[in-house]
């Protein structure tokens, strides 16, 4: 009998010690850091109008520092469109990065810059036999993203559209150029009232982009100053976005960004669009 009492103080004494170590792995693990997806498919990221790589870098080096990759290359395009990597991706990498950058960084030739992008997922294709790719643009890079795809968008022979980050977008006008503030108008279903040369020809997305396959997150900034803009583009530029594309992503959300850092060429140097991207990417 008394043998018996103490094989079960013996054993209620290990369960309860079990049952703490568990909760205390389970604290550890609520507090500790964020777990991230770990895939080989790369992220590309694609700089605006009259800007470079370095533009990413802020993005870039945040992901790394939040553990997401320790892997991050370059991707220079020339004049030509030719494609030199810098960097070397390892087999079986987590999450690698391709920060872009485009020697003719002021080309307004959107089906060129749809183009040049397409030579570098062949060239990431040929070297390290990619089969899918998530991309991350700001401003023109948007446009370079949207116009590869509407010309790019049914080849299956080419790496496949996972993930699409678009923050500052102007698809349909610049203020200052061809639109200004409070002007555009979005109808209910998203279309915009007037639309631009550019979005005219973008309404082929409405019909050729990936169905069912891309998850889209849409970043805008609005300073705050009445102009419901970024300072450069109009919030409704930006969200124009959703009539081309919405319908046939896999899915399609908004963030808006509010105050003095959400200025146009702020928004890829703001804390809080890292944060939305590297959850909105790899968590």
């Amino acid at each position: 009998m008394q043998k018996r009492t103490k094989l079960l103080i013996v054993s209620l004494s290990a369960v309860i010690i079990v049952l703490a170590l568990g909760g205390i792995w389970f604290r550890q693990r609520s507090a500790g850091q964020v777990q991230y997806a770990r895939t080989t498919t790369p992220t590309l990221f694609l700089h605006g109008w009259g800007s470079s790589y370095h533009a990413e870098e802020h993005m870039t080096n945040a992901a790394k520092q939040a553990g997401v990759t320790d892997t991050i290359i370059r991707a220079d395009v020339d004049r030509q469109g030719r494609v030199t990597l810098i960097g070397t991706i390892p087999a079986k990498a987590k999450n690698p990065i391709v920060e872009v950058g485009y020697a003719d960084n002021k080309n307004t030739q959107y089906h060129t810059d749809g183009r040049w992008l397409r030579n570098v997922l062949t060239t990431l294709q040929a070297k390290y036999r990619i089969t899918k790719f998530n991309v991350a643009g700001h401003s023109m890079g948007n446009m370079a993203i949207a116009f590869y795809l509407l010309d790019n968008a049914g080849n299956t022979r080419l790496p496949q559209l996972q993930k699409q980050v678009d923050i500052a977008g102007h698809f349909n006008g610049i203020l200052g150029l061809n639109d200004a503030p409070n002007r555009m108008k979005l109808r209910k279903t998203g279309q915009p009232t007037v639309m631009d040369a550019d979005y005219k020809e973008l309404l082929g997305l409405r019909t050729k982009y990936p169905r069912d396959q891309v998850d889209v997150l849409n970043i805008y900034g609005d300073k705050n100053d009445g102009t419901h803009s970024d300072g450069d583009v109009s919030n409704a530029s930006s969200q124009s976005l959703r009539y081309l594309i919405a319908d046939r992503a896999k899915s399609y959300q908004e963030k808006k960004i509010v105050g003095p850092d959400a200025q146009h060429s702020k928004l890829h140097e703001n804390p809080e669009v890292d944060r939305l991207l590297i959850k909105f990417l790899w968590q």
